[in-house]
């Protein structure tokens, strides 16, 4: 029979302590009932030193106290219904319902943890998911079963790419599995959540997408939940029910901000930049649930999204969140103040994964040629613009001039994309032929004469 408990030792912050504790595990539900309301708030224990117990509260422990709140450890850890009918549905941080739905009923929970997944049993990724965006369907393709994060700065329209992705995204044009994606916000404004769900209600996708949602003025303990709530959901619905399901997380530094302020009320030694030094085994253990098994269908993609304070990519959680994921999106600020939209800085960005999930069998043979071309001539553009600044644009080689006239047109036509516009695989690749063309054919060096012959608009 577990034990009820009447005292509070202390509270800090999201946490409370409790001393001459028996019987309790790590990551144990807790229920905190106030006396003289009856309303119940969760919590989970976090730490136990002897007999002495730290309770992380996921609600706000205002009102806590010492002889006012009763302590009731459940001998349960924190479990979610599982159940197809996750699908349409929105939930807060710790997967209760919020969208005035019923509750989910399910024989089938799930530990919010999740399960670890044996190495020799994954599968390498291989196939593409189609996000409708052609500088990233291009030039960094996403793969199922990778991890690819989204580096974004204060102010940069991540929210934007976010519910455009979450709207066009697929398995590809001529692939007929079952999709899903899976999205979390975590400490998010109200007037955010409210443009997700009108852009998923507008698009006619909400029937596929689970929804977390953790906002701003939530406690911040419910921040460190709102991941593993989806992900949860994602391993049910790809390991499962063997189904495809893209992750899209937005904010992981808002995440991150809410580790270093428990681990601050924890009283833990801090380590670069105030963090906790366990921040790189925490990320870890959010990033490697994405992947795919062996002789099973179904696969988890990861695209978690963060602001980098400053726009420094060497702070600790892009630094961090890049030795574990396979590549990066980085959104340029220099492209947002010239109105490009998406602002996807395709020099710094890089998809580690891409060269096996394209290409004939995937997405088309010519694909990794007008990437590498692509990549190459705009690089030059860089070059020739730092010229330009020196001598003027005047007084550049025709070969430069053409340079700098297919860069403009490259960002224009290219890179910039409207939020309603969803480009598949073979117009961008189709775009990326005709905006080369504008190049004399003798610096098209990274292209076989019989993607040329073959592809190479008639016209030109």
């Amino acid at each position: 029979m577990k034990k009820e408990y009447l005292k509070i030792d202390k509270v800090v912050g999201p946490l409370i302590q409790i001393s001459d504790v028996d019987d309790v595990f790590y990551g144990e539900v807790v229920d905190i009932v106030e006396i003289s309301t009856g309303k119940v708030k969760k919590g989970k224990v976090i730490k136990i030193e002897e007999k002495n117990v730290i309770i992380q509260v996921f609600q706000n422990t205002a009102g806590l106290a010492a002889g006012n709140s009763i302590i009731k450890f459940t001998g349960e850890s924190f479990n979610l219904p599982m159940s197809l009918d996750l699908q349409g549905r929105i939930f807060n941080g710790i997967g209760e319902p919020i969208d005035n739905g019923s509750d989910i009923f399910s024989l089938v929970e799930a530990n919010i943890n999740g399960r670890p997944i044996n190495p020799m049993s994954r599968e390498y990724p291989r196939n593409f998911i189609q996000t409708g965006i052609s500088s990233i369907d291009t030039l960094a393709t996403l793969i199922r079963g990778q991890k690819l994060p989204i580096f974004s700065g204060n102010g940069l329209p991540h929210n934007e790419l976010a519910a455009q992705i979450v709207k066009q995204a697929r398995l590809g044009d001529n692939v007929h599995e079952d999709f899903a994606v899976v999205f979390a916000a975590i400490g998010v404004k109200h007037d955010d959540e409210k443009f997700f769900r009108k852009s998923f209600d507008d698009a006619n996708v909400m029937d596929r997408v689970v929804m977390f949602v953790n906002y701003a003025d939530d406690p911040i303990a419910e921040r460190i939940t709102t991941p593993r709530c989806a992900l949860t959901a994602a391993e049910y619905l790809a390991f499962e029910k063997h189904m495809h399901i893209l992750v899209v997380m937005t904010d992981i530094t808002s995440y991150c901000e809410a580790l270093r302020e428990i681990s601050s009320a924890r009283e833990e030694v801090p380590s670069r930049k105030g963090y906790p030094g366990y921040m790189y085994s925490d990320l870890a253990s959010l990033y490697e649930r994405a992947g795919m098994l062996k002789d099973q269908a179904g696969s988890i993609t990861f695209l978690p999204i963060l602001t980098m304070p400053n726009d420094d990519i060497t702070h600790p959680i892009p630094d961090l969140t890049g030795y574990i994921t396979e590549g990066q999106i980085v959104l340029g600020r220099d492209l947002f103040q010239r109105s490009i939209y998406p602002p996807v800085a395709i020099l710094p960005s890089l998809s580690r994964l891409m060269k096996d999930g394209i290409g004939d069998g995937f997405t088309r043979e010519d694909h990794a040629e007008v990437a590498n071309q692509l990549f190459a001539s705009y690089s030059k553009v860089q070059e020739v613009r730092d010229l330009s600044q020196i001598i003027g644009e005047e007084d550049l080689s025709p070969t430069d001039k053409k340079y700098m006239a297919f860069g403009r047109a490259f960002e224009a036509k290219f890179l910039n994309q409207g939020f309603d516009e969803s480009r598949n695989i073979i117009q961008s690749l189709d775009l990326g032929w005709r905006l080369l063309a504008l190049l004399p054919l003798t610096e098209l060096d990274r292209l076989s004469p019989e993607n040329i012959t073959k592809y190479f608009p008639k016209e030109s």
